[in-house]
């Protein structure tokens, strides 16, 4: 814990908790609590997880020319951004992109959500609403538009996994109006109560609430924003409505080891300020259907074009739970032990194993009978060498060496993209 850390709503509930608790982003924030990270990481994969995420900055685009100041700083292009058909962001969408400085390095990663006409919401990452919401300002010139950054004024809690839908149905207002026609990176409602939206959603005490289909597991679930002086009451309604399907609190440790098997990236640890390329989340850009130009100019857009890189970002797999902390002491290291690259992300995710030459999840319907689950650990590299799924390479460092593969894809059966019909 720091003196100098902030807090968030929630702090001293999870202190209350005895949570171990550690600074992230600048703030003093759950790891885990008395379950310990193998079971809240399962917890999600089986059941339900309750995670405090108020550490998240929100900033809000209004104006006119709102659309206009987002298509030149953020790397979606916003008119044709959704499904295989390219269609505009409509109210009620939101979707997953990246800020960059001139030279194609990444600001922040960041969802922008489209409220309603001339109205948006951008969420980013732990100290990072003041440098977005600058960095909106400065290039908005001549353009009509308002930024506002809300860090720390909000509460934000993602519960995630196969039970959340019946959760959230026992704490809102009309859930079989809210839960219908909502899939996978959509959402309802809003956190201002003064603030007229398409599709409003209350909890069930009429406190109104921005829900929405997304979050950072890989699994099914949603996160929540609400004013941050209801924070706690929204964190104890979701705990109670929890009770009967086994959901549980969790904090970063498991988030972190949920989103590495998902291959989710980690905004300033696996992508940074080096160029935006050769990496698993090529969708971030809006390329042309050739993959040789974007459908829109935007800045960062011309040094990602002109640049020729020799980095290469990998996801990985290793074959037993064991992992190494990245850092100057670690290495990715070809069967010669040639050093080819650094370690981004290591983690375990508790809920895969490898049977023959295939990872299975616990989750998984086909699963041998035999398997035990140890887990396996995963995450990313940056090599200078390019590499190819199934290729092998080392990890040394914390006195271990051990042989990882390169993936496309790692934690299986996951659930983030089920229709909501089959989750309630």
């Amino acid at each position: 814990m720091s003196n100098t850390a902030k807090k968030t709503q929630l702090y001293e509930h999870h202190v209350s908790m005895d949570a171990k608790i550690s600074n992230f982003g600048g703030y003093d924030m759950p790891l885990w609590y008395k379950t310990g990270p193998k079971q809240e990481h399962l917890a999600v994969i089986q059941h339900a997880g309750i995670f405090d995420t108020s550490h998240m900055a929100i900033v809000t685009v209004t104006g006119n020319d709102a659309p206009e100041l987002l298509q030149k700083c953020h790397s979606k292009d916003l008119a044709a951004c959704i499904g295989p058909s390219k269609l505009p962001l409509q109210d009620g969408k939101c979707v997953y992109g990246v800020f960059l400085d001139e030279k194609g390095g990444v600001i922040d990663d960041s969802l922008v959500y489209r409220i309603k006409d001339g109205f948006y919401m951008v969420i980013v990452n732990a100290g990072m609403g003041g440098p977005i919401a600058a960095h909106l300002k400065d290039n908005k010139g001549a353009l009509n538009a308002e930024i506002r950054d809300y860090t720390d004024q909000l509460g934000k809690i993602d519960i995630q996994g196969p039970s959340t839908a019946k959760m959230i149905s026992r704490i809102i207002k009309e859930p079989e109006v809210v839960l219908e026609k909502m899939p996978y990176f959509n959402f309802k409602g809003f956190f201002d109560p003064g603030e007229e939206v398409p599709s409003p959603v209350n909890l069930v005490n009429d406190i109104p609430i921005l829900l929405s289909r997304t979050g950072y597991t890989g699994e099914f679930g949603f996160e929540i924003l609400i004013e941050g002086k209801h924070t706690l009451t929204l964190w104890d309604l979701l705990k109670e409505a929890g009770e009967e399907y086994s959901a549980i609190s969790c904090g970063l440790a498991a988030r972190d080891s949920l989103r590495a098997g998902a291959v989710l990236p980690l905004s300033h640890q696996d992508i940074g300020d080096w160029p935006f390329l050769n990496n698993p989340w090529p969708f971030a850009l809006p390329y042309d259907d050739e993959q040789k130009a974007f459908t829109k100019d935007f800045i960062g857009a011309n040094a990602l074009l002109e640049t020729r890189t020799s980095d290469y970002t990998y996801a990985f797999s290793g074959f037993d739970p064991r992992k190494v902390v990245p850092g100057e002491d670690t290495a990715v290291v070809d069967e010669s032990d040639n050093k080819i690259g650094v370690v981004l992300t290591c983690a375990t995710d508790m809920a895969i194993d490898r049977h023959e030459d295939d990872i299975y999840s616990i989750a998984s319907e086909n699963k041998p009978d035999d398997l035990k689950f140890r887990g396996l650990s995963c995450g990313f590299i940056k090599t200078t060498k390019e590499l190819a799924p199934g290729d092998i390479v080392y990890l040394t460092g914390n006195n271990r060496k051990f042989k990882v593969e390169i993936r496309a894809d790692i934690r299986p059966a996951r659930t983030a993209r089920k229709a909501m019909k089959k989750m309630l």
